[in-house]
């Protein structure tokens, strides 16, 4: 009886429902929306939570097998930092295929969304540094698993009669990230202060299996894209498939390195703020809480850049979304500038107030919106339709190349004591050549982004 019960949730739980589920939509939102962006609030609460306080934990909680105190340098824990991002991003690929072409998009997300939550497990469990690895490889395979899937997974939702509408539940789709985000960067660097690294990883995991649970709920309101099978390869050889993703190849590689230093923001931004006078509005952050200031910022720059700021600029200059994400890579090259001279206060012996970070975290984040928003709807819009997941991993994979770019400056820094006094990549000078590479990434990607032809491909 145990045994058919058990048999009968399995069921329940991976096997693909009958396509589709959900009633054709016109005007109206798909019923399915809610459950979905419900799932990525408390799944990005669970990422950004653990993420958040994970530099702090490998630079002054981490310990041996029998309890001593064995922390690690700055520049290893930005490399591993780095290290996991860039497999956080490079499992979306891996999750994209076993979507389109083998289980489809929502066996895949509720499969790889147990993973993720045993992740969460170890590293709540174990703080030496063999919970932290295992806890992370869990994290990585899990939560990038499902990243290419959950974003296509929106855009399935739609059909030509309301595509009108997937601008704005984008948008709603990226605040529910950033809700979760700035929600947990603020309370997950006080738990660890007040309570240790166990609580502080096991209220993030208690979120992922909340984000699990309201997926499987909305199970019967989704729209389901069968997976494509032996089609998704015949897609990928067809010649008009084959173009579209050779297309899109240049311009992912160029993204990443805006990712190289947007993710910084939780390594080299937390270690730069342990140095900062951190009083600010009668409040004394912790150095991984100013993290938060991103998805608030978020909050206030999606809808004022999607309702004001590029209907204004549409007036004067066509603001195509190659054009937005051209600016924001110039806009982030400036994040970095006001890093590097906050860098130069600190090597002088002064002590400057975070709120000069801040206003770096309001200069990253508009490039942000207008990078990172855009992309996310534009590999969509220009991926064919069997493709669409594989095309969303090809975008996220840009962010683990930044990441592995960045992972290994840090080893070459750690290596050869590049960083030690009078080093060339010491204090100001880190912070500087990421300014320099942002600026020159900036000018190519404009150049190339002159020759794109492309079109947007819808579901039907």
């Amino acid at each position: 009886m145990l045994r058919k019960r058990l048999e009968s949730f399995r069921e329940q739980l991976f096997s693909r429902p009958n396509y589709p589920t959900a009633p054709i939509q016109t005007e109206a939102l798909p019923p399915g929306i809610p459950y979905i962006i419900g799932n990525e609030a408390a799944e990005r609460f669970s990422f950004y939570g653990m993420r958040a306080i994970l530099v702090v934990f490998m630079t002054q909680y981490l310990l041996t097998a029998d309890g001593h105190a064995a922390p690690m340098t700055e520049a290893e824990a930005k490399f591993y930092f780095h290290l996991f991002n860039m497999g956080v991003y490079f499992f979306p690929i891996l999750g994209a295929v076993l979507a389109d072409m083998f289980w489809g998009k929502y066996p895949t997300i509720i499969g790889l969304s147990l993973v993720y939550c045993l992740g969460h497990v170890a590293l709540a469990w174990d703080e030496t540094r063999l919970g932290l690895f295992l806890g992370l490889a869990l994290i990585a395979l899990g939560s990038g698993g499902i990243k290419s899937c959950v974003s296509a997974h929106v855009g399935d939702q739609f059909c030509r009669a309301n595509a009108h509408r997937m601008t704005e539940v984008f948008a709603w789709f990226y605040l529910a990230i950033n809700l979760g985000a700035a929600t947990s960067s603020l309370l997950t660097p006080w738990l660890l202060r007040i309570s240790g690294p166990g609580l502080a990883f096991a209220v993030p995991g208690l979120l992922m299996a909340l984000a699990t649970a309201v997926f499987f709920a909305g199970r019967s309101k989704f729209a389901h894209i069968p997976p494509a099978g032996r089609k998704f390869l015949t897609d990928l050889v067809d010649p008009e498939g084959r173009q579209a993703l050779l297309r899109l190849v240049p311009l992912f590689v160029f993204v990443a390195m805006f990712w190289s230093l947007f993710d910084q923001s939780g390594s080299a931004w937390v270690l730069q703020a342990e140095k900062m006078n951190r009083h600010f509005l009668g409040i004394h952050w912790e150095s991984a809480q100013i993290q938060a200031v991103n998805p608030v910022l978020i909050l206030v720059l999606v809808p004022l850049f999607t309702r004001v700021l590029y209907p204004l600029v549409d007036r004067f200059w066509k603001f195509t979304p190659l054009r937005r994400i051209s600016v924001g890579m110039f806009v982030a090259a400036g994040s970095f500038w006001i890093s590097a001279v906050i860098e130069s206060l600190i090597q002088r012996g002064l002590t400057p107030t975070i709120g000069w970070q801040i206003l770096a975290y309001l200069v990253l984040t508009s490039a942000e919106v207008l990078v990172s928003v855009t992309c996310l709807e534009f590999a969509y819009t220009q991926a064919p339709k069997r493709l669409k997941s594989l095309v969303m991993g090809m975008y996220l994979l840009s962010v683990s190349m930044g990441n592995a770019f960045t992972a290994a400056v840090n080893y070459v820094v750690k290596l050869y004591h590049l960083d030690a006094p009078g080093g060339i990549m010491a204090g100001p000078g880190y912070f500087w050549f990421f300014v320099i590479t942002m600026l020159t990434t900036a000018v190519l990607f404009s150049v190339a982004a002159t020759f794109y032809r492309g079109r947007d491909v819808l579901q039907d």
